[in-house]
């Protein structure tokens, strides 16, 4: 019993030891090799939207534009769900569904032309990927482990 307790006690003071030591790790930033530039277009048709004149149309077709570019940045970055569903009921299809969501945040990017090409406005974005790393980087540092010296 006593042997028992002694070895025990032995364990539980050696395990205890390796919290006696101090360590110092260095890490290491790592940047990726290129940046790509993406570019989007998106485009809505002025004559269908929502509004008393010209002018009123025009501008909510410049801003519906501008939100389906962005949204074919978030598909280039985060990509697309696709959702589906088929129903069959003796033989014959009875419902076919597909949905689509994208869902993410794009920061950076820059409006290169806004332009009306006859009845279809179109709105040209661009996102440097330098410029989107440049802003990860300053909340979150990807790292990876140089040394770790031990005292």
């Amino acid at each position: 019993m006593k042997r028992a307790v002694l070895v025990f006690t032995g364990v539980i003071a050696l395990s205890g030891c390796s919290h006696i030591f101090d360590k110092q790790i260095e890490y290491t930033y790592q940047q990726p090799d290129s940046y790509p530039v993406l570019k989007a277009v998106g485009y809505a048709p002025i004559s269908l939207q929502p509004g008393q004149n010209e002018q009123q149309k025009a501008i909510l077709a410049i801003k519906a534009s501008k939100l389906e570019a962005y949204r074919e940045l978030a598909e280039q970055v985060y990509g697309q769900k696709i959702t589906a569903n088929s129903s069959v009921r003796a033989m014959v299809a009875t419902n076919d569904t597909l949905n689509s969501q994208v869902n993410g945040v794009v920061r950076g990017a820059k409006v290169i032309k806004s332009y009306a090409v006859g009845d279809i406005y179109a709105t040209e974005l661009e996102l440097d990927m330098k410029l989107v790393y440049d802003l990860y980087i300053g909340e979150v540092k990807p790292r990876s482990i140089k040394k770790v010296k031990y005292y």
